[in-house]
């Protein structure tokens, strides 16, 4: 597997360790772009602590920061890293397969 795929995987699982990110985008994805202000008026985290897990968020390309009027910053989701985590949980996965089979058997005839 290639190693890019195994680094952004790793951000993106860095990323959602927190309860809090997974509460900013799982806002996201259910309310739209939203700026750092608008996301502490919907939760239960100060705007300064928002915008520490945004950075986190961004820097795992899970949000993209995008320009909004009155120079405000409006937070959009991203799918294609999570994506990639995906494909590599799946991978890791069909790796397990075979040998877990082959426990299960082994375990099955003892």
């Amino acid at each position: 597997m290639p190693s890019d795929i195994e680094a952004i995987a790793e951000q993106v699982f860095v990323a959602l360790a927190d309860p809090s990110r997974r509460s900013i985008l799982a806002t996201l994805a259910s309310g739209g772009p939203a700026t750092a202000t608008d996301l502490a008026e919907r939760l239960p985290i100060t705007r300064q602590a928002i915008a520490k897990h945004l950075a986190v968020l961004t820097d795992a390309g899970l949000v993209t920061p995008e320009q909004g009027e009155r120079r405000r910053v409006r937070y959009l989701l991203r799918s294609g890293p999570m994506q990639v985590a995906q494909r590599f949980l799946a991978a890791l996965a069909r790796d397990w397969d075979g040998p877990l089979a082959a426990l299960k058997d082994h375990l099955e005839r003892s």
